[in-house]
């Protein structure tokens, strides 16, 4: 982007698209996507998303997932979205690095990666790892934690000897593809996408995050974010939400329609996301619910602030808010 603004002069050669009574906005971007990982037809042959084998598998990459001729791409371009972020399933504790990609055609996820985006780890807490590993632990959410916390302090040691031979020098140590994930998060080079629908779970994970010395990015589902919208806000944490997915299970059954207007209006990070191959193609539509929902309740929210939470703010959740989300001068031309 040149320039925004009114009266512009039109370079020589330039391409003029009339807009007269439609809306430019900034393309619009989903947080949490499975497309690629579990693309169309939905078979048994295209299920790539869990790589359940384990509670933690911090060292698989969704990336090397992706099948970029999923036709879920072109659709959600269709409806505005131009962005997205392909995590892995939410069946393990710790579920492997996510990818940010553009919805453009590629030969493979990577000409699709949006250049310079951090990689994400993707995490899940509550019923389901404990469904998937009920026969072989974790089956509950005591069980869940110690996975967390024994993950993270094998990560510190890692980081410590690999820190240590960097500083000092000696017999470099041998790589470890789950440690060198983990000690990234822990470095704050990738950021944390915490699949949690209960506000205790929640607040579990960011003292789990404070005992280790990382940052949740965003809590993704959060259907009581409402509860703790003020610690959100505290801590710079998003939410990523949907505007009307509850009661399909019990962790996910305390939710209010003003779920996303109430964290906005606290200061939090609100984001609208959809987790879902048709959901992604309706976002604007989900999010002028989710701002009437707001407003029915009282609540002063702003077409402005609505449309934020599926543009500036998913894209301050991936971290590439420095060139996308906004429609500025200097950043890219997505619209």
């Amino acid at each position: 982007i040149v320039a925004v603004g009114r009266g512009l002069e039109t370079p020589s050669g330039a391409t003029v698209i009339d807009g007269s009574g439609k809306f430019v906005t900034p393309g619009i971007i989903d947080t949490h996507s499975h497309l690629g990982v579990y693309p169309s037809p939905g078979i048994s042959a295209h299920s790539e998303g869990n790589e359940a084998t384990d509670p933690t598998t911090a060292e698989v990459w969704a990336v090397h997932s992706v099948w970029p001729q999923d036709p879920g791409f072109l659709r959600a371009l269709a409806g505005g979205v131009t962005t997205l972020q392909i995590l892995p399933g939410s069946a393990n504790l710790i579920g492997g690095r996510g990818v940010t990609v553009h919805s453009i055609p590629g030969r493979s996820a990577q000409e699709m990666m949006v250049p310079g985006a951090p990689m994400a780890l993707k995490m899940a807490c509550g019923e389901n790892p404990k469904r998937v590993y009920q026969n072989r632990g974790p089956s509950t959410r005591m069980g869940n934690w110690a996975g967390y916390r024994e993950a993270f302090i094998q990560a510190e040691r890692y980081r410590k000897k690999w820190d240590d031979w960097v500083e000092n020098g000696g017999e470099k140590p041998d790589r470890d593809l789950a440690n060198e994930t983990l000690a990234e998060v822990l470095r704050g080079n990738i950021l944390v996408h915490n699949h949690c629908y209960r506000a205790d779970d929640m607040v579990n994970m960011i003292n789990t995050a404070r005992e280790f010395g990382f940052h949740v990015r965003s809590f993704h589902h959060a259907v009581e974010a409402y509860k703790i919208r003020d610690l959100l806000a505290a801590d710079s944490i998003g939410a990523s939400m949907w505007y009307d997915w509850w009661g399909f299970k019990m962790e996910a059954w305390d939710m209010v329609p003003q779920n996303i207007a109430l964290v906005s209006d606290a200061g939090a990070r609100a984001i609208l996301h959809t987790d879902d191959a048709m959901g992604i193609q309706i976002m604007n539509q989900d999010a002028a619910q989710a701002m009437y929902a707001g407003i029915e309740a009282g609540l002063d929210i702003s077409r402005d602030e609505a449309l934020r939470w599926i543009t500036a703010n998913p894209a301050w959740a991936l971290g590439i808010d420095g060139r996308t989300g906004t429609l500025e001068a200097g950043k890219n031309a997505d619209v």
